[in-house]
């Protein structure tokens, strides 16, 4: 298991914060190029559902995945693990 999950849970930081209840969240991580054998850095954008409108941008937050909300939305904000400072 990897540092981002925890019990099929996923963490990433809230990218965009414009709609309503939806969340853009980004999970960073690296992979390695199976030919070169050198780390890249890739990411990963889902659409997560969050009711309460409780994050903003660039709060660490846990999602779970749930059954598809819309078309788009099949992840659910499950708690914020980091709120943003400024």
């Amino acid at each position: 298991m990897s540092d981002n999950e925890t019990k099929g849970n996923k963490i990433g930081v809230v990218e965009s914060d414009a709609r309503d209840k939806s969340r853009k969240v980004v999970i960073h991580y690296k992979t390695k190029h199976p030919k070169y054998g050198k780390y890249v850095s890739k990411r990963t954008v889902l659409h997560v559902h969050d009711e309460h409108n409780e994050s903003h941008n660039g709060d660490i937050v846990e999602i779970a995945q749930c059954r598809p909300v819309s078309k788009t939305k099949s992840w659910t904000l499950t708690r914020i693990v980091e709120k943003r400072s400024l």
